[in-house]
């Protein structure tokens, strides 16, 4: 009981103290790796006693990392996944064979460390970073999956010398960081890119391949854009907790089959992202079996713990929640709608400030009945503005100040052969899982 008490002291003193860039916004950003590299030189430089792949991209790049990290652990390699942010405990960011850290160890590295923060003043998001090399480290990782935050040339996981760099794709997203055009975004996550490291593009777009292109030239890496190398061949409807997704790998036409655990259609796009992932990294000499691979792509869900993607919470109504939360994410989630019948959609929407509301809003469907809500962080988009914006795009409903508000009132007037879809924003989704703790939806 003592470690669980002295844990959430820990995390209101990291919450306290550290700015976070998911709660507050562009005041916790830092345009620099000098924090990050002190931090690593005070604890021993751990990023260099294992292997990794490092992910970036506006999408996609948490479903690549868990789907990778499943594969390789599914192999016998001890495996270390961070990703960023948690969606309800602080300590899914860091795992080690799917094992979230433990709180001891997240209270024993801030004790140890914690009069270097007060005088770096590192951000949450560094700290997080420092935690999970200095964990992966002392749990003895043989290859960790470390997924960038926002960003890529300036992000703190950008000291690795990983196998192998993946960028899953580029969208307008964090503008104000990244540069106002793909190209710009396109030249920041390509900052990932090491000297002679190879790097797998995930989805191709003339306009940043010329970036990628340039880049891997300048650095002498070997540049595969996935789409080369397999296509889509076929999609099968959800079989109990899973899909079939079937693909061609090129030249040879050999036809692939994978039973995904995560059942989005717009998973065949990563999945693409994945295999050539796969490939390359055998090419290294990680040892990769054909029956270990389909298995932990099959049990990513088991093995990872990932939520929020295209996440089923019940079925009588049909309750799923994706974390989707800028225009690219929003035009896959409702693009799954069609794979779905019902009698009337109910969508509970919240968005952060510094999104582009107006282009998100008009990919939604009109005929849904709208309940606009905010996640309980201070940089969530306030659910009255919202919904204004929201009107002048044809979208009505009513508006609700907390997510668990908004859930009472959907379940209260959806019908079981509605459908009930919950997106906008990673943290609406955290709130979400928040409010269903000790709760079953009909299933």
């Amino acid at each position: 009981m003592k470690t669980r008490d002295d844990y959430g002291k820990i995390l209101e003193y990291l919450y306290s103290r550290l700015p976070m860039y998911q709660r507050i916004g562009g005041a916790a950003y830092k345009a620099d790796l000098k924090t990050t590299l002190a931090l690593d030189r005070a604890t021993d430089y751990p990023h260099t006693a294992f292997r990794s792949v490092h992910i970036a991209g506006t999408n996609g790049k948490g479903s690549v990392s868990h789907m990778l990290a499943s594969v390789l652990h599914e192999c016998g390699m001890k495996t270390g996944l961070y990703t960023s942010p948690h969606l309800k405990d602080f300590r899914e960011r860091i795992r080690v064979n799917g094992e979230p850290i433990s709180r001891k160890d997240v209270i024993d590295f801030v004790h140890r460390y914690r009069d270097l923060f007060e005088k770096l003043q590192p951000s949450f998001f560094e700290m997080t970073v420092a935690l999970a090399f200095w964990y992966f480290k002392n749990c003895g990782v043989e290859i960790a999956v470390v997924e960038t935050g926002m960003g890529g040339r300036l992000d703190s996981t950008n000291i690795i010398e990983p196998l192998c760099s993946v960028i899953t794709n580029i969208g307008m997203d964090h503008t104000r960081f990244l540069g106002d055009t793909p190209e710009k975004i396109a030249a920041e996550k390509a900052g990932i890119i090491k000297k002679g490291i190879p790097v797998v593009i995930g989805e191709y777009r003339e306009d940043t391949a010329r970036v990628f292109w340039r880049v891997a030239s300048e650095k002498q890496s070997p540049l595969h854009f996935a789409g080369r190398y397999y296509e889509p061949a076929g999609i099968s409807g959800i079989e109990g907790s899973s899909r079939v997704f079937t693909f061609r790998k090129k030249p040879a036409g050999q036809i692939i089959r994978i039973e995904s655990g995560l059942t989005a259609t717009y998973q065949s796009k990563n999945l693409i992202t994945v295999l050539n992932t796969l490939d390359v990294l055998q090419e290294k000499g990680i040892p990769l079996r054909q029956e270990a691979v389909l298995k932990g792509l099959r049990n990513v869900v088991e093995n990872t713990g990932i939520m929020g993607r295209w996440q089923v919470m019940g079925r009588r109504p049909l309750v799923v929640a994706d974390m989707a939360h800028n225009e690219e994410g929003i035009k896959e989630v409702i693009g799954q709608l069609t794979n779905y019948t019902y009698r009337r959609l109910h969508v509970v929407l919240g968005m952060m400030q510094d999104k582009d509301h107006e282009k998100i809003l008009r990919f939604l469907p009109g005929q849904a009945r709208y309940y606009f809500t905010r996640a309980s962080i201070p940089r969530s988009m306030d659910a009255e503005e919202l919904a204004s914006l929201a009107r002048k795009t044809g979208l009505t409903g009513e508006v609700y100040q907390r997510v668990a508000e908004a859930m009472d009132a959907v379940l209260g007037a959806a019908s079981e052969d509605d459908m009930i879809l919950i997106t906008g924003s990673t943290f609406v989704v955290a709130d979400l899982l928040e409010w269903m703790d000790g709760k079953k939806l009909p299933s």
